[in-house]
């Protein structure tokens, strides 16, 4: 199973929302495409659906990895020029699931915000790459959001109680899926290169062991080859699907 080819872009888009799994995979996957919608002037909201309890490579004590991971991931966004970050609660690192509640509440993110975009994790399960994109909770957070992009945000007899806190109902045009297999729609952040590498160095309770710029220059490297970019251009990769 894959996606379909991407469809062309929206040319009006004001508003996207990234909605990701723990703090960091925004930074990781797609801090220079957010960087760059940034400096078009695309207002950003980030919705993490945990607090990444689960991580770290060191002793640090696990009752404070949650505030040392939110707190990275504020000043992270902040360095790329997003404000709104938000945090959702009851649901632990490392046992996400596509629920009920998980779609509600992501529902409830897109018709407070009203994107015409979110960026996502991809759904789909990369067989080559058990890794990475392919964590249980990215696919599990994929699918939450895909859920409630359609039909969830646009049916007002979805989560009734929604109405009743006045968030109606709102279409998604747009949706971007990164970490899925065969992505076709490669975004060139060679000039933001420096600014994604500063935004992952933030979140040091997850790279501080390791050589980032070179890990992260590896991969992003054969993305932009895959795409067919010039020599020595760097890109993140994505699906793109319209949802009209």
């Amino acid at each position: 199973m894959s996606f379909p080819a991407s469809a062309p872009l929206l040319p009006d888009v004001r508003r996207a929302l990234a909605v990701f799994a723990h703090p960091d995979d925004i930074e990781f996957d797609c801090a220079g495409t957010i960087a760059g919608w940034v400096d078009e002037g695309i207002e950003i909201a980030y919705l993490v659906t945990s607090r990444g309890e689960s991580g770290g490579f060191d002793d640090t004590e696990r009752a404070e990895m949650p505030r040392l991971r939110e707190a990275e991931q504020r000043a992270a966004a902040a360095s790329l020029g997003v404000r709104q970050v938000e945090f959702l609660d009851g649901y632990p690192d490392g046992t996400l699931a596509p629920t009920v509640p998980l779609r509600r509440d992501i529902t409830a993110a897109i018709r407070r915000f009203r994107p015409e975009r979110v960026l996502t994790h991809s759904p789909l399960r990369r067989w080559e790459q058990l890794t990475g994109p392919s964590h249980p909770d990215h696919l599990a957070v994929g699918e939450a959001t895909t859920c409630a992009i359609y039909p969830d945000a646009r049916n007002r007899f979805a989560h009734p109680d929604l109405l009743a806190d006045g968030l109606e109902p709102w279409v998604v045009r747009e949706v971007w899926y990164f970490g899925g297999p065969r992505p076709d729609h490669a975004v060139d952040i060679t000039d933001r290169f420096d600014r994604k590498i500063a935004a992952m160095r933030v979140h040091r309770t997850q790279t501080q062991h390791f050589d980032v710029e070179t890990w992260i220059r590896t991969r992003l490297t054969t993305a932009a080859e895959n795409a067919g970019l010039p020599p020595g251009r760097l890109a993140e990769a994505f699906t793109v699907l319209r949802t009209e």
